[in-house]
């Protein structure tokens, strides 16, 4: 991702000095943001994702022209529209009334937009006193065609936020979010995806620590095996939470959570050895990018990445999508196997709930022969 960013940026720079600064006679200072878009949306064939991911590329470097004060023109927004506005408004009540995470507002905001560009498409424009419930089930059915179900659990879930958020601001007359069809899931179904104690010291030993990569990424990945924080938690840590007389670590977790945890010896070690050698910013995030803008990581899906690049240079396969998630549920089944009850379990995961903890229970194959009962056989039971 950091190389194609940096052909983006050296894309941008041949074009803004042979078409920009000299057809057109922009002159540097007053390069704006309708500029970039006017780059990036050079063609009408160019791709949606292209698109994206260059104006992801491109306003970084505008923000940093702008704090540098070569750029006078303030941040204006681009192609605003009734969409992007609605948009706005519903995640601005998931963050303040519904006091939902970043990292929720991450998923919801994507499925949110798709649909309603869906409800726009042929130039009908954005209307959403005329949804119904007929719009909604035959959208839902729509989009589960070849999709897992936890992708329609979390459609629906969205679908059946934005019904609501529309009929507290008044656009519709009823709440539509109870004609929102449930999908059903099956809880506790199957066994958590996990690593062996081997192949997570073979991912640990992978990493180069001689570089700034590796003091930053081996740090990251001791706070999964050790402490099981989750990838939004890591991601969103500051130098503020890292209390070094004490020897804890404040974490903010689900639900506007804050928690202390114990900072253990070898993941101090690690964080300090990454502080004192290995970064080099302004940022008050403990983990930031290793090329300009050095700003904090993005969030899980950063994370994401290193886990499993780091899988790749171990050699481990796992059978799970997940990747930071691996080290949580690997945390749990260690402990259960060394005899820690749910609820200790449940405690050092940070889990609000006793269902959360519950399916740990089935790793724990010894402890379930003595409680299974015998297979029945010709004759009956034995």
């Amino acid at each position: 991702m950091a190389g194609s960013a940096y052909w983006v940026f050296r894309r941008w720079q041949i074009v803004w000095r042979r078409r920009l600064s000299k057809r057109e006679r922009i002159a540097l200072d007053r390069l704006g943001d309708c500029d970039i878009a006017a780059f990036v949306k050079r063609s009408s064939e160019t791709p949606a994702e292209r698109v994206q991911f260059e104006m992801a590329a491109l306003r970084p470097l505008l923000e940093y022209l702008r704090a540098k004060s070569v750029v006078v023109l303030p941040l204006t927004p681009i192609d605003a529209s009734p969409a992007d506005e609605l948009i706005k408004r519903y995640l601005d009540y998931l963050r303040h009334d519904r006091g939902l995470a970043e990292n929720s507002l991450r998923v919801y905001g994507p499925l949110i937009r798709d649909f309603l560009a869906s409800q726009m498409a042929g130039g009908s424009g954005l209307s959403p006193g005329s949804f119904d419930a007929l719009t909604i089930r035959r959208y839902l059915l729509a989009r589960s065609v070849d999709r897992s179900a936890e992708y329609l659990r979390l459609l629906a879930t969205a679908l059946r936020s934005l019904c609501h958020f529309l009929f507290l601001r008044g656009d519709t007359l009823v709440d539509l979010a109870v004609s929102v069809p449930p999908v059903r899931t099956w809880r506790q179904s199957s066994l958590p995806a996990l690593l062996s104690p081997e192949e997570v010291e073979r991912v640990l030993d992978s990493t180069d620590r001689s570089t700034s990569r590796g003091c930053r990424d081996y740090a990251i990945l001791l706070l999964l095996a050790r402490l099981g924080l989750r990838a939004g938690e890591i991601a969103s840590l500051e130098l503020g939470d890292l209390l070094w007389r004490s020897g804890e670590i404040v974490v903010h977790g689900k639900g506007r959570m804050v928690e202390h945890l114990p900072l253990l010896s070898d993941v101090g070690e690690a964080l300090a050895g990454y502080l004192r050698e290995a970064r080099a910013s302004a940022s008050r995030r403990v983990f930031v990018r290793l090329l300009a803008p050095r700003v904090g990581l993005a969030g899980p899906a950063a994370i994401d990445h290193i886990v499993r690049l780091a899988f790749r240079r171990a050699g481990v396969c796992p059978a799970s999508r997940g990747a930071a998630h691996l080290f949580r549920h690997s945390l749990a089944t260690r402990m259960i196997r060394h005899g820690a009850s749910m609820a200790e379990i449940g405690e050092v995961l940070r889990h609000r709930s006793p269902n959360s903890t519950a399916i740990y229970a089935k790793v724990s194959f010894e402890a379930l022969r003595g409680v299974a009962r015998p297979w029945p056989v010709t004759g009956g039971a034995r």
